[in-house]
């Protein structure tokens, strides 16, 4: 199994073994781009979450002062005998360490509150651009990633990105203002012990920057494992039937055991230098606490002053000038102090990592943003026309039942050109990847009404001729014309309108059975609804459902047949009213019985249309114009049935059974 999941070198058949998503390499610049989305949707929001850190944060150093306060003017004093009313000061000072932790409490409540609010709404605007980036993605990048690869970016990526901006980057920046204060009040009251714990903070520094700078590396790694591991979870679910019918479920369970330990692995490492960070800094912490004491109480055993300054006088005797001698508060309150200071560092060495995960899964998100979105230089439009009194095409605002094509010149003028749907491919070639050409010299001539049949072995390039005509792909040489137009010239959703597709494949979506075919035209009526229904002879088994047209499809209309399914994609079709109908495979997948209602409902949607059909069962394209006979990307005969019954080709052998198509 391991060898069969390679980056695949085709187009559309290769469906099974698309490639992965796109490999962050670095998180260089991702920050601020975070912050810049951050800050231009939600800035008033995050000023205000700012304003509260700035007081929180200040609340939460505040106590160290408060304990010099009550030991220096309030418990010593007493204990000497100089004070006597110190039920009164104490009172004062508790009150107002009760007035700033309330309103540090209101802060943080309101920090809380806005933060719930911004994150989820920087969420859904997050999810929102990566939704709208997938809707622009060419085909092609769909054929060659992983879906569940891409599921990854709205559920890991993005979660990493919530804690982010609702968690890590707050307490970064609550952290280091409660560093800043601290700083402060420590020069403030003792220089020397402040250098003494400076020293001790760069010792952890230099730690936190060398272990989380290995931690970042393995998060990115642990972000790619998870999204591999996913796409082969979301792959196995989907060929679930595949693989026990083939009896493959050790061989699955080996490839999924390999994934799952390269992400255990991944994830291993990542936590590893993640979870050290922590007991290394609480136990420099210690150590700082421990030397700030012994220090602090050699200082003030020996009355060494917060600064000193050190010079001689007349007769050349050293003179010690100072001011804020230190004392017994002062070391209390350093030992607090020295404890908020270890933990604050402790607490941006965690954050290292949550951050280090949080631009992991950005960078892939941004990544997908910047995945460059399916190009379109038409300029060609398709409206709704009729023809005035003087017989010239005329463009109409309401539906008429008759299109055309509206071609601007350069010379300011518009001309309107019929739908008709005359197609014609003129010598194309074409390749998914340079080095393997999959169309070579193709040429097709689809006129009005006609029906195009191409048959030949899976491979042959049936389906990518299809792929070009709806420009899923470009092609490298030659011209598509449609209706006389470059289709290189036309909008890519005004030429896609003019398509109505059924393919082998049937797409049906969670909703009733009405839903899914009006998903064919959104605003038709439930008329229009049962008259589709009826052209694709479905409506018959859609009135016996429990609940008629009303009735829940899921899981892509597990709960009805395969031929049942294909009746509503051809609905589907019908409901379009598309001038020109391309039919693959339609009826490969079904039974005969269910063939025939299916045959009849695709009989009705072609008349009067351009029809291209792809079909492995030649019964069904007997009665095309034109049968067109592919092998290896190239036209080796064409011509109507009785035709190419005649000339005994390949075609004959198909149709005698001297040849099979696979």
């Amino acid at each position: 199994m391991a060898e069969a999941r390679k980056v695949p070198q085709g187009g559309p058949g290769n469906r099974g073994m698309r490639g992965m998503g796109p490999r962050p390499k670095n998180i260089k610049g991702v920050l601020p781009k975070m912050l810049k989305i951050l800050f231009k949707e939600f800035g008033f929001a995050y000023a205000l979450v700012f304003i509260c850190i700035v007081i929180s944060a200040a609340g939460g150093v505040i106590a160290p002062a408060f304990l010099q306060q009550i030991t220096d003017n309030i418990l010593t004093p007493t204990l000497k005998g100089e004070l006597l009313d110190w039920e009164t000061k104490l009172i004062s000072v508790i009150f107002v360490m009760i007035g700033i932790y309330a309103l540090c409490l209101i802060a943080n409540t309101i920090q809380s509150q806005i933060l719930a609010v911004v994150g989820q709404r920087y969420l859904n605007k997050v999810r929102q651009q990566l939704f709208n980036k997938m809707q622009s993605l060419p085909i092609k990048y769909f054929d060659s990633h992983q879906h569940g690869e891409i599921m990854s970016y709205y559920t890991n990526d993005v979660d990493s990105i919530r804690q982010f901006v609702t968690q890590s980057l707050i307490q970064f920046v609550q952290t280091f203002l409660s560093l800043f204060y601290t700083i402060c009040l420590m020069v403030h009251y003792s220089l020397w012990l402040f250098i003494l714990i400076l020293l001790g903070a760069l010792v952890m520094t230099q730690i936190t920057k060398k272990i989380g700078g290995k931690s970042s590396k393995y998060f990115v790694q642990n972000h790619k494992a998870t999204a591999e591991m996913e796409g082969y979870i979301e792959e196995m679910m989907h060929g679930q039937k595949v693989v026990k019918v083939f009896c493959h479920e050790d061989e699955a369970k080996e490839r999924f055991d390999d994934l799952n330990e390269t992400l255990c692995k991944a994830a291993t490492s990542a936590n590893h230098h993640g979870n050290t960070l922590m007991p290394i800094m609480h136990n420099i912490g210690n150590i700082i606490y421990v030397l700030v004491a012994i220090v602090g109480c050699t200082l003030v055993i020996n009355h060494i002053p917060n600064l000193a300054l050190f010079f001689k006088n007349e007769e050349g005797k050293l003179i010690i000038a100072g001011f804020n001698t230190l004392s017994v508060g002062i070391i209390i309150a350093f030992l607090s102090m020295s404890r908020n200071f270890a933990q604050s560092i402790g607490n941006v060495s965690q954050q290292v990592s949550m951050v280090a995960m949080a631009l992991a899964g950005a960078k892939r998100v941004f990544d997908f943003l910047d995945e460059p979105s399916e190009e379109d230089h038409g300029y060609v439009k398709l409206v709704y026309a009729n023809y005035d009194e003087n017989g010239n095409i005329v463009e109409s605002e309401k539906r008429t039942g008759m299109w055309a094509w509206k071609h601007p010149h350069q010379d300011g003028t518009i001309t309107y050109t019929e739908l008709k749907g005359d197609i014609v491919l003129d010598m194309v070639d074409f390749g998914y990847v340079p080095e393997k050409q999959v169309l070579t010299d193709v040429s097709i001539y689809a006129r009005p009404g006609e029906k195009i049949a191409f048959v030949g072995a899976t491979g042959a390039g049936k389906t990518t001729i299809t792929n070009l005509i709806n420009r899923f792909y470009d092609i490298q040489d030659g011209k598509i014309r449609y209706d006389g137009i470059n289709i290189n010239k036309i909008n890519k959703s005004d030429l896609r309108k003019s398509l109505g597709i059924v393919l082998q494949d049937t797409n049906l979506f969670t909703g009733t059975v009405m839903e899914n075919i009006r998903y064919g035209r959104l605003d038709a009526t439930d008329e229009e609804v049962y008259a589709a229904a009826k052209i694709a002879n479905a409506y018959d088994f859609i009135t016996r459902l429990p609940e008629g047209f009303n009735t829940m499809l899921t899981a892509d209309g597990t709960n009805l047949s395969q031929g049942q399914r294909q009746l509503i994609s051809i609905a589907r079709a019908a409901i379009a009213d598309a001038p020109v109908m391309i039919l693959d495979e339609a009826t490969s997948s079904i039974d005969t019985r269910t063939e025939a209602l299916v045959q009849k409902g695709t009989d009705e949607l072609m008349k009067g249309r351009t029809v291209f059909v792809i079909a492995h069962r030649l019964s069904t394209v007997q009665n095309s114009d034109a049968i067109m006979v592919l092998d290896h990307g190239r036209i080796i005969e064409r011509g109507n049935h009785e035709d190419l019954i005649k000339q005994k080709g390949t075609y004959y052998q198909l149709y005698t059974g001297a040849f099979e198509l696979e």
